[in-house]
């Protein structure tokens, strides 16, 4: 007997529908107790599909609504329906794919992928081939409705597809998804690209050996009149590029043609994804051009409208990874970088045309450089001093998006045009300041450069004007830029760091939520960047209040503790003993986040469907704001460590599944056994095996910080390393022989491995011929510094236990040698030792004949500094 709903109850789930469309918090909550109350009875999930499927009656919204609530039931309690019930709504959907409402098939296309992706794709033999056949029906609302719900599903489940697990099907739904490309509708051609297009990326199998037929369809739809269709040819066109350009090269010319046509489109959402061709293009360079997009709308003075909590992005936080400082002192190429994240000049951060526009020709001065500025220059003249403020606008932008590209070659123009953008940053029109912030931060290097009176003070001062605008788009803009000039300037602030902190602390009465978020940014690069030169009473007096003050007002719960968390440990290192009034406070507080997210972490663990999972970030920003703390105070941070269970939470953290809060741990402990050993040394036996495990390069970052607090303990136990030097040694070994190690992690290896070296060197000695040459090649560029001093003294003495280990790769350590600007004296006497021991062993005429080999300027140091 099919099952019929009792009338009663149906009564009570419609009613409930009604009133869950009510717009009153109150009765909304009545509704969620009740949905919890019916959702012990096995049934209501019938009556839930019979609304949406059956009740052709009721109007739509209430249908699909009945439908979305099922979904969510599916998401959460599937697997507890009675086989029944699920065979029932499997049978109600395939049944009414077809329905004559578009909303009501979309409700059950979602139904069905929500059920497939619950693992019944294995389960559901028949579900592919039934909708496959649907496809082939006279009546367009099934054919519509089967392709809505194929497409969902090759969404949600594209590798599954092209696995053995379900025996291949696309083999068949590939094939048969093509011929419709052809069809009458553009519907149903738009369903057909997109199903086919979910599947280019991970180039299935299927899809490859149909790649011609695909491409040649796709070209039959260029000018298709359906704006959705274009979209759906120009994607295509843009992953083929990433994946087959060499299925494309052929055509490549009318390609190009056609995506310069297309990035005009009338349709905006078909321009954009034609100008993603060109970001995907300019890695393959064969083609140049520009494109300048399409204008927004204008406000001058919202400062005072509510900020709508959609538009703020959530600023992803950057855990703590310890680095080295380096000759010059720049960021090192091809390590993660921050900084694109904020080149943001569109508050709503909405991806659109004029952005991706701007991105193109960020990509293509990239890749082209010198050749792309004589095509641009002459537009952009006209473009920089027109009188619209619209045109005006759009040449600031493409002057910041050719910044990184065109440097060298701008930089002749750089002295008139710098001056000319610090007036439009007073210009009358918001988004023209607004522009003109994010395009003069991308030239901050060559202002920082200049002298200072031209450019520097006068960018300065108008910037800390902008950080106070009445627009909050120019605010979140100018407080960015300000950011970056921080960062480029570092210590040339300091005359100005009054002048500074005055407009900084300004601007949190006068920040609304977004805006506040940037503004810790700043103040935490400012304070990375001017250090100990902010520890003056003067500045504590002014930065302090404020932020305590918000760091009071701040829940525990609150996802704005991150920012300020972060901006808080820039600050607590830099103040060093200046943030001693404050430490207490702010070190229970971490301890405490990190105590109750171990905690709900064990909760949830056990029981997952009682409890939520924990947000982590909340532990590992805790972690970080503690080293900032460790590092600032010092040994000071000694009574505050006596008084917690830190020791504990931190061998807790070291063991946790996600990666960032164990590289945030390690940081922490490294920090804490420079700081204050005494109560990291009765752990050392528990924590030593869990660092060993976590040398594992495939998390760079975790093995970067778990390799720098080995080195750190090495030097604080002496020779009671001993016993653990055979947990580190040879995993410390194979990362520094590692093919493509990123610069940073073979840096901290080398010095971990000379400091254990310098405190066991019996033991790390006979392993010298395995990493000399590569341990060598990676210190040289490192400054002079304590950590540096450390592993060279371990080289030095492991020399001097094996001095058989260096011979072959002797040139290697000559140069190591030669990369020390002004090494300790008794330092010195080891290296003058070394070399001409070697010297004297191997006599006057090899040794001429080997220094023959090295580069005139290594001969030149090794010659004046030793005397060989």
């Amino acid at each position: 007997m099919e099952w019929q709903p009792d009338e009663q109850g149906l009564q009570q789930v419609l009613h409930l529908l009604k009133d869950s469309q009510s717009p009153n918090t109150a009765a909304q909550r009545a509704v969620q107790q009740k949905l919890e109350q019916l959702n012990q009875f096995p049934d209501f999930n019938n009556y839930l599909i019979f609304v949406l499927t059956r009740l052709k009656t009721e109007d739509e919204p209430t249908r699909s609504l009945s439908g979305l609530i099922l979904k969510n039931n599916v998401k959460v309690h599937y697997q507890n329906f009675p086989p029944a019930v699920a065979h029932f709504i499997k049978q109600e959907c395939l049944n009414n794919i077809g329905d004559p409402s578009p909303l009501i098939r979309a409700t059950i296309g979602i139904l069905i992928t929500t059920i497939s992706t619950k693992g019944e794709l294995q389960t559901w033999p028949e579900l592919l081939p039934h909708l496959c056949n649907m496809l082939d029906s006279e009546d367009y609302n099934i054919c519509e409705g089967s392709f809505g719900a194929l497409q969902k599903i090759c969404e949600d489940s594209s590798e599954l597809l092209d696995s053995d697990a379900l025996n291949r099907p696309l083999n068949i739904m590939i094939p048969k998804f093509l011929q419709f490309f052809k069809h009458c509708s553009p519907k149903i051609r738009s369903h057909a690209i997109a199903c086919v297009n979910q599947f280019i990326i991970g180039r299935a199998q299927a899809l490859m050996d149909n790649i011609d037929t695909f491409i040649e369809s796709l070209f039959a739809l260029a000018a298709d009149e359906d704006s959705e269709v274009r979209k759906n040819v120009c994607r295509a066109l843009v992953m083929l590029l990433e994946v087959r350009v060499d299925r494309l090269i052929p055509h490549m010319r009318s390609i190009v043609e056609y995506m310069l046509q297309r990035s005009q489109d009338p349709d905006e959402n078909v321009a954009l994804e034609a100008c993603e061709f060109w970001l995907t293009l300019a890695e393959q360079p064969i083609y140049r051009d520009t494109l300048l997009g399409q204008k927004l709308g204008d406000v001058e003075e919202d400062e005072a409208v509510p900020d709508n909590e959609q538009d703020i992005k959530p600023r992803f936080h950057k855990s703590r990874t310890v680095t080295l400082r380096h000759e010059g002192n720049e960021a090192e190429e091809g390590e993660e970088s921050d900084e694109d994240d904020d080149d943001d000049d569109d508050s709503l951060s909405d991806w659109n045309l004029r952005k991706c526009s701007a991105a193109a020709l960020d990509v293509l001065a990239n890749v082209f450089r010198d050749e792309l500025l004589p095509h641009l220059l002459p537009v952009l003249k006209e473009l920089l001093f027109h009188p619209d403020w619209v045109v005006k606008e759009s040449g600031i932008l493409v002057l910041g998006a050719i910044a990184e590209g065109c440097m060298q070659d701008m930089v002749p123009y750089l002295p008139e045009l710098i001056p000319h953008l610090i007036q439009c940053l007073c210009d009358k029109k918001a988004l023209v300041r607004s522009i003109a912030c994010w395009t003069l931060s991308r030239y901050a290097h060559w202002v920082v450069s200049q002298p200072p009176d031209p450019y520097l003070k006068p960018l300065m001062t108008e910037l800390l004007k902008r950080i106070l605008d009445s627009n909050k788009r120019v605010q979140e803009a100018a407080c960015s830029a300000f950011a970056t000039l921080e960062e480029e300037a570092c210590t040339e602030l300091v005359p100005y760091l009054s002048f500074i902190l005055d407009t900084l602390v300004f601007a949190f009465s006068k920040y609304q939520h977004k805006n506040l978020l940037i503004l810790y940014d700043a103040i935490g690069t400012l304070a990375d960047s001017v250090g100990h030169h902010l520890n003056q009473p003067e500045y504590i007096q002014k930065l302090m209040p404020p932020l305590i003050q918000k760091w009071n007002e701040l829940k525990d719960e609150d996802k704005d503790l991150f920012p300020l968390l972060e901006c808080l440990s820039s600050v607590a290192t830099a103040l060093q003993s200046g943030f001693l009034p404050y430490c207490e406070p702010v070190y229970q507080r971490c301890v405490t986040l990190v105590q109750k997210n171990l905690a709900q972490a064990m909760m949830y663990n056990q029981h997952p469907d009682q409890y939520e999972a924990p947000d982590k970030d909340f532990m590992i920003v805790a972690l970080d704001l503690l080293s900032g703390l460790a590092e600032g105070l010092g040994a000071h941070v000694e009574q505050l460590v006596t008084r917690s269970n830190i020791m504990t939470l931190i061998f807790q953290c070291m063991q946790d599944t996600m990666p960032e809060v164990r590289q945030s741990s390690f940081a922490l402990l490294g920090d804490l056994t420079k700081a204050c050993f005494l109560h990291v040394k009765p752990c050392i036996a528990e924590f030593l095996p869990v660092l060993g495990l976590n040398l594992n390069p495939e998390f760079i970052s975790v093995c970067n910080n778990a390799t720098w607090a080995i080195g750190e303990i090495a030097i604080q136990m002496g020779t009671e390393m001993q016993p653990f030097v055979a947990l580190v040694l040879n995993n410390l070994v194979e990362i520094i022989n590692r093919p493509n190690t990123p610069k940073t992690l073979l840096e901290n290896t080398a010095i971990t491995i000379g400091r254990l070296g310098y405190v066991c060197p019996q033991e790390v000695a006979p392993m010298l011929p395995q990493f000399i040459r590569p341990w060598c090649t990676s210190l040289r560029n490192i400054r002079d510094n304590e950590e540096k001093d450390s592993a060279f003294r371990g080289i030095c003495v492991m020399i001097g236990v094996n001095p058989g280990g260096v011979v072959q790769d002797f040139i290697f350590f000559c140069d190591a040698v030669a990369s020390w600007v002004n090494p300790k004296d008794d330092l010195r006497d080891m290296f003058y030792k070394i070399l001409h021991g070697f010297k004297d062993q191997v006599g006057e005429d090899n040794w001429q004949q080997f220094s023959e080999q090295f580069p005139p300027l290594l001969k030149e140091r090794l010659s004046a500094c030793y005397g060989v």
